[in-house]
């Protein structure tokens, strides 16, 4: 059995398990949130062993080195032995407490309860 040289950028995404589908990983290329060797890159682009890749996410960057060509889907053990992650550590969430109203004031007004769900960061979609 030979094994590939080079796969698609997106196909190895998928198959290693960093995105949930081949169009995730797509739409992630397009957008340019992923980066190969420091350059931005297309999903169709052959990715090599020894490549490194960053990938951006909401308030994080996670960067890979390819260590083994994936082309198809396998576990997640397999997956991982696929690439070495070099991420930094993410920043350490500050908790903050919830908004509270005073005991003893009763029931929130509708204006009371709608800028409680805006400082909690709700919309009235999610709560439908």
């Amino acid at each position: 059995m030979t094994e590939a040289q080079s796969v698609r950028l997106d196909m190895w995404l998928w198959s290693a398990r960093l995105m949930p589908t081949r169009s995730a990983a797509t739409t992630a290329c397009r957008a340019g949130h992923v980066r190969r060797n420091g350059a931005p890159t297309k999903a169709a682009q052959r990715v090599v062993v020894g490549d490194e890749l960053r990938l951006r996410s909401p308030g994080r960057e996670r960067i890979y080195v390819i260590t083994r060509i994936l082309t198809t889907r396998v576990g997640y053990p397999i997956a991982r032995a696929a690439y070495e992650d070099h991420s930094p550590e993410p920043p350490p969430q500050l908790a903050a407490a919830p908004p509270r109203r005073e005991p003893g004031t009763g029931r929130p007004t509708k204006r009371e309860r709608r800028a409680l769900d805006r400082l909690r960061g709700r919309d009235e979609d999610q709560r439908r």
